[in-house]
């Protein structure tokens, strides 16, 4: 496979893991659940999807999946930070 292909192909998976942090969010929710194993689902996601951003970008010079990677990611990870920060202003 040329760089290129490897290249949408990265920029495609860079957009999944923003997928899959939403349908965590959908499933794991409600009174009980721990939210600090979400904290850590969305914080370990969007790093790893703004990583194949980034390579994504390296191999095939496309801006537009480098921007819709990295868009989606940085609101998840700010996501991840704001639930964070609540739980940390919340406990005594």
């Amino acid at each position: 496979m040329d760089k290129r292909k490897v290249g949408n192909i990265l920029g495609i998976t860079s957009i999944l893991p923003v997928i899959i942090s939403i349908i965590v969010f959908y499933v794991r929710r409600g009174p009980n659940t721990d939210i600090y194993f979400i904290i850590n689902i969305f914080g370990i996601l969007s790093i790893i999807g703004i990583l194949f951003a980034m390579f994504s970008w390296k191999m095939s010079r496309q801006l537009i999946l480098l921007i819709v990677g990295l868009i989606g990611n940085v609101f998840v990870l700010a996501v991840a930070f704001l639930l964070l920060l609540a739980m940390g202003i919340s406990e005594p």
